[in-house]
């Protein structure tokens, strides 16, 4: 029976080996980083049901050891790590043409199956997907299959994904952890009460009995949220408690699924339009080795724009029966 469980430790043994080839490397930041993580990662698990029999000492651990991560995030540095010479990747991709992309596009198309049909799965009455969302564990096995794919594809040897995606977990370093660590804050600011303190401020200043007034108010916090943290995975648990439950699907009786997809959706805006969304905008200007940082933002924002405004009247107008 597959979990979640085995899919993180299977990732844990991926970033403890990053961590081995830096040490290997004598670059003894990025091998503590990413050790430490190996080991949060590893030990998930027992962790959390040490803390719900009433044990906080290992989640004291793991909280001394989140802090070790950010110390180590500043001790790490972006530095050029050896690939295969150009002329090969090239005549590689002229070789392999479309077939490149057949291992991205397994991604999506095993996830979505997993979620239709995986809990229907099972062989001598034991179901073959566990404890865990099936949406995770459809994704995460979706990703171990295109490696496999793109092993297959390429005729080269495993080791060599091991290799490049170290190298490209490096390049990008402590930014990997960003979509994690910011939708891990939206649950804490939503679980200490700013959903209720946004709910406030945002009636005290709008017309609460005003739909479009709401829409327009929900819409733009994801994007002003989303731009603030950085993901809108962390906005959307605030914004949703602030706005969006209590004003829009309890007073005015938007439809949940509806109101939900596309206020993430316009959360997005916001993610195109922000530096603090290090791993979509910053990221690929260093791998590009762009000369202006925010060239990325610059070029999204006549998508971003538009997009806002398309989303906010699809809610206005969708939204509600």
């Amino acid at each position: 029976m597959l979990s979640i469980e085995h899919f993180y430790l299977l990732l844990a043994a991926f970033v403890l080996y990053a961590g081995w080839r830096n040490l290997c490397e004598r670059r003894y930041a990025h091998a503590a980083f990413w050790s430490v993580l190996a080991v949060l990662f590893a030990a998930g698990k027992p962790i959390l049901d040490a803390s719900e029999a009433g044990n906080a000492l290992p989640s004291q651990i793991a909280g001394g050891a989140v802090i070790a991560l950010a110390l180590l995030a500043t001790r790490m540095r972006r530095e050029h790590i050896a690939e295969t010479p150009e002329a090969l990747r090239l005549a590689s991709a002229e070789r392999l043409g479309h077939r490149l992309f057949w291992p991205a596009l397994l991604i999506p198309v095993a996830t979505v199956l997993v979620v239709l049909f995986g809990e229907r799965i099972a062989f001598g009455g034991t179901r073959l997907f566990g404890e865990g969302s099936i949406t995770l564990i459809g994704l995460a096995l979706a990703c171990v299959l295109a490696t496999g794919l793109a092993v297959w594809i390429t005729r080269e040897r495993p080791s060599v994904a091991l290799g490049e995606g170290r190298r490209l977990l490096d390049t990008m370093g402590w930014a990997a952890l960003l979509p994690l660590v910011l939708a891990t804050l939206g649950g804490v600011f939503a679980a200490s009460g700013v959903g209720d303190a946004v709910a406030s401020i945002v009636s005290a200043l709008i017309p609460a009995d005003s739909r479009l007034a709401c829409v327009i108010a929900y819409g733009l916090g994801m994007v002003v949220f989303t731009m603030i943290m950085g993901n809108a995975f962390a906005a959307f648990p605030v914004m949703t408690a602030g706005i969006g439950l209590p004003l829009l699907i309890q007073q005015h009786g938007a439809a949940p699924a509806i109101l939900g997809s596309i206020g993430m959706l316009t959360g997005y805006c916001g993610t195109l339009m922000t530096p603090m969304a290090a791993n979509f905008n910053l990221v690929p200007a260093a791998l590009l080795e762009l000369d202006d940082p925010n060239a990325v933002i610059r070029t999204q924002l006549p998508t971003a724009i538009p997009l806002l405004l398309v989303n906010l009247a699809l809610m206005y107008w969708l939204a509600f029966p």
